[in-house]
């Protein structure tokens, strides 16, 4: 019984692994940006599309095909924020929300009109079947702990980029201050595009771990942004490694849930998420 309840524990901390990928992108958003990406769901699910006609009609192993899309995804955000999204940077919230949303439902509608409705699912081969035994009755899958380690490598390089780099400070300078950072000849046109090439690129590895852990369709965005938007806020807006928490506090959350009940699976991580709002509203591990 004890090696049951330790599985679904662990379980739920690699799942939040996958989670806290779907949230960092929205996160370095959010943190540089001040603003939330309504259709960042429907870009990793997009995304995943984008891996599956690579891996079936070139025949490219999964891992060759994201590590291809990674330098496209990151020129995608910057066009996408430098000629797009730019537009409405530091006007009413609504616009932003506005032509997100937009982007959302041309996705959606796109990708059904090309893709059909049907479920779509990348194979990862032998990886799919591997597990780890941790002994004492208590297994699991190599590539979900693989998905937590490349969660947080990807948490820490951003934090070293953002920390430790001084493109990282140039950023973090227009988001402390837009005005000033362009008095002292800081870009914020470029910046905030390089950013959002930034979260391209974690929106890319996101999804190449998603196509394979789990099924996709056109209409399964709005679950992802769903599931990084709860976990950014409750790892605190703009924090990395909150995100990571959050995501794991969601992950163990509804694989406890599910199992008393599969019911339960998803309305537990709800809950969990209403609890935190209500006793820390700043978040776990709060930026600002």
């Amino acid at each position: 019984m004890a090696s049951l309840w330790i599985n679904q524990l662990l379980q739920g901390i690699l799942l939040g692994g996958l989670y806290a990928l779907f949230a960092t992108g929205l996160s370095l958003a959010a943190g540089v940006m001040r603003f939330i990406n309504i259709a960042h769901g429907d870009f990793i699910v997009l995304t995943c599309y984008v891996l599956l006609v690579l891996t079936t009609t070139l025949g490219l192993n999964p891992v060759v095909a994201t590590l291809i899309v990674l330098p496209a995804a990151f020129l995608f955000g910057f066009g996408l924020q430098r000629f797009l999204l730019q537009r409405v940077v530091g006007e009413n919230v609504l616009l932003v929300i506005l032509v997100t949303f937009g982007l959302s439902i041309i996705i959606e509608n796109g990708l059904l009109e090309g893709f059909g409705a049907d479920p779509q699912k990348i194979s990862g081969g032998w990886l799919e079947t591997a597990t780890v035994a941790l002994g004492a009755g208590v297994n699991v899958g190599l590539f979900q702990v693989l998905t937590f380690i490349a969660a947080v490598l990807l948490v820490a390089a951003l934090d070293l980029l953002l920390y430790r780099t001084g493109i990282g400070a140039k950023i973090r300078a227009v988001s402390d201050d837009v005005a000033a950072a362009d008095l002292i000849g800081l870009s914020s046109v470029r910046l905030y595009a390089i950013a959002m090439g930034i979260s391209f690129v974690t929106i890319g590895i996101a999804a190449g771990f998603m196509s394979i852990w789990t099924n996709f369709d056109p209409a399964s965005g709005p679950t992802r942004l769903l599931i990084a938007f709860e976990v950014v806020v409750m790892g605190g807006l703009g924090s990395l490694w909150g995100s990571l928490a959050g995501g794991i506090v969601l992950g163990v959350a509804q694989s406890i849930g599910g199992q008393f009940d599969i019911a339960w699976q998803t309305m537990a991580g709800h809950i969990v998420f209403l609890i935190v709002l209500a006793l820390r509203p700043q978040g776990l591990f709060p930026k600002y």
